[in-house]
This record gives C-alpha cells, sequence and structure tokens, in this order.
C-alpha cells in the first residue's frame, strides 16, 4: 500500500518522480486570482487559523452544507474554533474529494502539521496551527514569499482606482522577495437590469465621458483599459456564462432603452454584447494583453440562499456555446484584432470541443496564441487535470499548455499549483513509461518546466 501523502505523493513512477525534481521548486506564477487588493497592500495578518482556512473558500462551504452544518458554523456567526470542529469532521470523510488532498496540503505545508484531520484532534490542530498564525512572519507577505510567487494577477472592477496596487508596486520594488501584482480588466459586458444605468453613468464619470451613445461607451472603455494598462494590467477576464452572437441591431438605440430602464429583447441582449466583445478585443490586441472567456457557468441557482450568502451556489452549465463562441472570435480575426486568447469552460463535456476550436485560430507566430485555460473550478481535480492534459495533448499542443491558476480567494490555495504540478508530471510520465514518448529527459524537462512556469512567464510577457 502507498503511504499517504508522502514525499512521492501522485508520483506513481521513477520517472514522475524525476520529472517532478525539474518543476517542485519553480516559482508560481498566479495569473487569475480573487485576493483583495487591499489585503495584499497592507499585508494582511489573520485572527485565526479559521479566517485563513475557511472564511473565503465556497469549495469548502459547499461541502460543510452537504455534510449538514448549520450556516452559523460556515459563514454564520459561529466562533472559530466551532466552526474549525466542523471543518475537521467533515475531512475525515472526503473520501475521493480533492479537498481531503488540499487541506492535507495545507496543514503541511502552512502549519507543519502532518497528523490525522478529524474531529477528534480539531483542538490540537486548532491550538496548534493558532501558535504559528500568531508569529511575526505568518501574514499575506509571508505566505507569497513561502510558497515563491512572483506573480499575482487580480481581478479588478474598471471604476477602481487601483490605489491598492500602487501601494503593493512600491513594496515589491523596495523588497525583491516580494511578487510582482498586477491587475486584471473585469468589466461587465451585460445591458439591462436594475444595476445598469447607474453602472454606466459611473464609468462616464471616471471616465470623463459620460455615456449617452454608443460611441461614449467605447471611449469610455478605451480611456480605462489606457488607465489600467498604464498601471501594468496586461490581461482581461471576461464571464460569458450563456451568450449568443447577434449582428443585427441598432447599437444606439439598445443601449438608450437599458439606460431608460426599457425591456431588453435576448436579441438586443446578444447584440450589445457580442459587439461590446469585439471593441474590447480589438483595444486588448492593440496593448498586447490576453483575453480570458470563462464559459459554461451557471450562477444564482438557489436565489433565496445566494441572495443572502453570496458565494458558494453556482454550478456547470449545459448551454451550448461553440458556434457563437467561434463567431465572437471570427468576428475579431476578420478585422486581424484578435487578441492572446484564454478559453475555460466550467462543464468538461466541452473539453475536446475547445481543445480542437483553439487550432482553428492559432497563428501570427505567438507560441500558443489561443489557450485553452487551466482546467477551471469545478475542474482543478486529479481527473479534471488529467482529462485536461489528455485532450489537449490529442488536440494541439500541450508542450505550450500556460499552466495552473488559483481563481481563489483563500490564501490557503497555494498547494494546489503543487497538486498540479504532481498530477501533470505524473501524466507525462505515464505516457514515457508505456513507450509513447521518448525517453529524452533534456526534452521532457524543457516541457515540465515549460507548462509549470516558464510558457506563462513568455505568454503573458512577465519581466521576473
Amino acid at each position: 500500500m502507498t503511504q499517504f501523502i508522502n514525499e512521492k505523493f501522485l508520483l506513481r513512477s521513477d520517472t514522475a518522480v524525476a520529472l517532478y525534481d525539474f518543476c517542485k521548486d519553480l516559482p508560481v506564477i498566479d495569473y487569475h486570482c480573487h485576493f483583495r487588493p487591499k489585503d495584499l497592500a497592507e499585508n494582511k495578518r489573520f485572527r485565526s487559523v479559521t479566517e485563513i482556512v475557511l472564511d473565503d473558500d465556497h469549495y469548502k462551504w459547499r461541502l460543510l452544507r452537504a455534510n449538514g452544518v448549520d450556516e452559523k458554523y460556515v459563514t454564520g456567526d459561529g466562533s472559530d474554533r466551532d466552526k474549525f470542529r466542523h471543518w475537521c469532521a467533515t475531512v475525515e470523510d472526503l473520501i475521493g474529494s480533492p479537498l481531503y488532498h488540499w487541506t492535507y496540503l495545507e496543514m503541511k505545508r502552512y502549519f507543519n502539521y502532518d497528523g490525522p484531520i478529524d474531529k477528534a484532534h480539531a483542538d490540537e490542530i486548532f491550538d496548534h496551527c493558532n501558535k504559528i498564525v500568531d508569529s511575526d512572519e505568518f501574514s499575506v507577505w509571508g505566505i507569497l514569499k513561502k510558497f515563491r510567487l512572483k506573480y499575482i494577477g487580480t481581478t479588478d472592477n474598471p471604476l477602481d482606482n487601483l490605489e491598492y496596487h500602487k501601494q503593493m508596486a512600491v513594496h515589491s520594488a523596495n523588497d525583491l522577495t516580494l511578487p510582482t501584482v498586477r491587475p486584471t480588466f473585469r468589466p461587465g459586458v451585460d445591458i439591462g437590469g436594475r444595476w445598469f444605468a447607474e453602472h454606466m453613468q459611473e464609468l462616464g464619470k471616471v471616465s470623463g465621458h459620460p455615456i449617452k451613445k454608443w460611441d461614449d461607451l467605447v471611449a469610455a472603455f478605451s480611456q480605462r483599459v489606457d488607465f489600467f494598462h498604464e498601471m501594468g494590467c496586461r490581461i482581461s477576464d471576461h464571464g460569458l456564462d450563456s451568450f449568443g452572437f447577434e449582428e443585427e441591431g441598432n447599437l444606439d438605440t439598445i443601449l438608450q432603452k437599458a439606460l431608460q430602464g426599457d425591456k431588453l429583447s435576448q436579441a438586443e441582449r446578444n447584440r450589445y454584447r457580442a459587439a461590446l466583445m469585439v471593441e474590447l478585443g480589438a483595444m486588448y490586441a492593440k496593448k498586447g494583453w490576453a483575453m480570458q472567456l470563462r464559459l459554461a457557468g451557471q450562477g444564482f441557482n438557489n436565489e433565496r440562499k445566494q441572495r443572502a450568502l453570496g458565494s458558494g451556489f453556482a454550478s456547470m452549465s449545459d448551454a451550448p456555446f461553440s458556434a457563437p463562441l467561434a463567431r465572437l472570435l471570427n468576428a475579431m480575426e476578420m478585422h486581424e484584432t484578435l487578441p492572446k486568447t484564454i478559453l475555460y469552460s466550467l462543464n468538461p463535456v466541452s473539453n475536446d470541443m475547445l481543445s480542437v476550436l483553439i487550432g482553428a485560430f492559432q497563428g501570427d507566430g505567438i507560441p500558443g496564441k489561443i489557450q485553452w485555460g487551466a482546467p477551471w473550478w469545478f475542474n482543478d481535480h486529479k481527473t479534471g487535470i488529467e482529462s485536461h492534459m489528455t485532450a489537449l495533448g490529442n488536440n494541439g499542443m500541450l508542450a505550450r499548455f500556460i499552466g495552473m491558476l488559483t481563481d481563489a480567494r483563500s490564501y490557503t490555495s497555494y498547494p494546489r499549483h503543487e497538486y498540479f504540478r504532481r498530477v501533470m508530471v505524473n501524466t507525462i510520465a505515464n505516457w514515457v513509461e508505456n513507450g509513447e514518448f521518448s525517453n529524452d529527459m533534456d526534452k521532457l524537462k524543457q516541457i515540465v518546466e515549460g507548462i509549470a512556469y516558464r510558457n506563462a512567464v513568455e505568454y503573458f510577457g512577465i519581466d521576473i
């Protein structure tokens, strides 16, 4: 029987161990996360192990609820000790879950705890971890240094003045062991609803372009892209949970209806979103940015609880999107303004489709210009990573893959990069062991280092 979480965890051959040696100590490029810039700039400290492990981790909230834990001990006003007790009692039954592995890795890597995680040991673990949390070196900056972070891409509203990014830039310049932290431009591209007119008014104010017609909207976004670029932004991010591509319809008329609060047809919504994405794509291409498109998510499933509690109620969508996505990319390509683009799907049924579709838009001398992005959210487990790599290997250029991200709000998420690297090298090692790829260690080292680190550095133009 293989020992649980030892040095060879998830590494099933000597070849896998050798490949892991190539990448295990490489720095981390976390090009997409949801950390609060304020926490980064102010070097946040934590009140207890519960805050850092549970307060911002909706993966764990879902499992606590599934285990019958009262919301008081999930996101409510239960004590930190009691919340941690419930989490430990939940962990011991997480057979088959990546959260079982991640939690043990968290305890080992952050808190030097190597014992069982269960209800019986919860108080012991809580007290042990809090001694480390209270130590001088345990802070956000301490964590970033420990896990060798080189680059962090936050997700930021176009209205943001990026004040905390300015502060973090000064800190990083004064302390070269801190990562480069850059904003990611994340505009809303939907239209209509109670929020829309107010949002457009605020966008007009901050950009200096009051929005009354379509050209004003384009000018406003262009100004914000320019500002974000000056602040070091090189990546955008867009959620396109379900959308259609529509080319007919007067954009001034559609925008006016939305500003007045009039109801829009689905065709009008599709027209607005498609046209805005094409305009934004041209802006990104001009700046040399990478554009992230996230697809097949389905939010607001449990309306009552989501309104009251926030995160933890999303799911995968089975809405088809291949044709409208191809039309969107093609519209940019026709104008020669298709930027570097990363596509993500929350539903793994789209894996083969995306791994093939990206091949239709590659080129311009850019290795891996169009990426099928990391196995995202509900897919960043062992099965999802293996499936992702297999499909990309079958249909694309796996050696140009830009690797893993956390997509996290929790600072205890960095062992997921270790987890990914272990699964990644074991998958490659299996192909070598089975005689499906040459046992050329120099080439394998190049591929493994690329996927783990170097491809992302080159793709995003990160100055390390």
